[in-house]
């Protein structure tokens, strides 16, 4: 049976062996954690208490660090005095894989115990809608801009040295200003959404577009195209496959502004769940929520890669 070199440049894999190292991408960080979290001779900085002995300040389920629970054994010890017990974890800010999935399920389950939190879902639904509208207004402006810029020289000289300046300023450093003009509620998280993509959106589909075959512009000035034929006949449905994947990667960055544009104004969406979760120390509703922005994400993309094949069945390259 011949062998697979599986590091082979640009070779394509068998799709038994292509799914299996899928699944080990996301197998292999799960067993890490599951490791450093139920392994007691790895990383347990900390001692839970289970019997407080002779120590009168120690309770039940209180943790400890394990240097200090160590000198507190040794001075009951030389006392004398009974000696508590303890049961290796780890810090409250790294909970377990079982406490998290826990955690994952009765955050769509469970009311909140506080009047003034939201549901999971709610949260996350306003974070998408946080989302759609920023990357929709960001997209309506820039895909057009930068096929523009991408197509003549002469737009591309007036728009992209400004942008080019622009794309290095950080998009939180404009949250007082977008909420000095927008408010403070939804406008200005929509805004560093916008301010966030725009500028890149644009950069990236002017390059796209950069990247067409000259001669399909040639021959369609030769059959005496206008320039309105020229973009909407040719140029457009040439980039089109590519624009499409440009559009995924560029959602991906608009869901990184997000906990930043969440900060501005009135506290709201995922941001505002994870920080009261955090707030009182649930840290497995908070990686609850992470791993819910990542599914989500990540869902979307395949989607959309799904989408994509369907769209343009002529494409060979894979979507990534």
């Amino acid at each position: 049976m011949a062998t697979v070199d599986i590091l082979a440049p640009r070779k394509p894999l068998p799709p038994r062996l292509s799914r299996g190292l899928t699944v080990a991408s996301f197998l292999l960080p799960l067993l890490v954690w599951a490791a450093v979290s139920y392994l007691p001779f790895l990383w347990h900085p900390e001692r839970e208490i289970t019997v407080p002995g002779g120590v009168s300040y120690f309770k039940e389920g209180m943790r400890i660090d394990a240097d200090r629970y160590a000198q507190e054994l040794a001075q009951v010890r030389e006392q004398g005095l009974p000696l508590p017990e303890a049961k290796k974890v780890n810090p409250i800010y790294l909970p377990a894989p079982h406490e998290v999935a826990t955690a994952f399920y009765t955050a769509f389950t469970e009311a909140p115990q506080m009047r003034s939190q939201q549901w999971l879902h709610e949260s996350l639904w306003h974070s998408i809608q946080v989302i759609f509208w920023g990357f929709t207004l960001s997209s309506l402006i820039g895909v057009p801009l930068g096929i523009l810029c991408g197509t003549y020289n002469a737009v591309s000289r007036l728009n992209e040295p400004f942008i080019e300046f622009f794309r290095y300023l950080p998009a939180p450093a404009f949250g007082a200003l977008a909420v000095a003009i927008l408010g403070i509620y939804d406008g200005p998280k929509i805004a560093i959404i916008f301010i966030g993509t725009f500028f890149q959106q644009v950069l990236v589909v002017s390059n796209t577009t950069r990247r067409l075959d000259k001669s399909l512009l040639e021959a369609a000035m030769t059959l005496g195209a206008n320039r309105l034929q020229m973009l909407f006949k040719v140029v457009v449905p040439g980039i089109l496959p590519d624009l499409y994947r440009d559009q995924r990667i560029l959602l991906g960055w608009a869901w990184t502004y997000l906990i930043v544009a969440e900060l501005i104004g009135t506290s709201s969406g995922i941001t505002w769940f994870i920080t009261q979760q955090a707030r009182y120390k649930n840290f497995d509703n908070v990686y609850a929520a992470i791993m819910m922005i990542g599914i989500i994400g990540l869902v979307t993309d395949l989607i959309l890669a799904r989408l994509g094949k369907k769209l343009f069945p002529w494409e060979k390259s894979r979507a990534h």
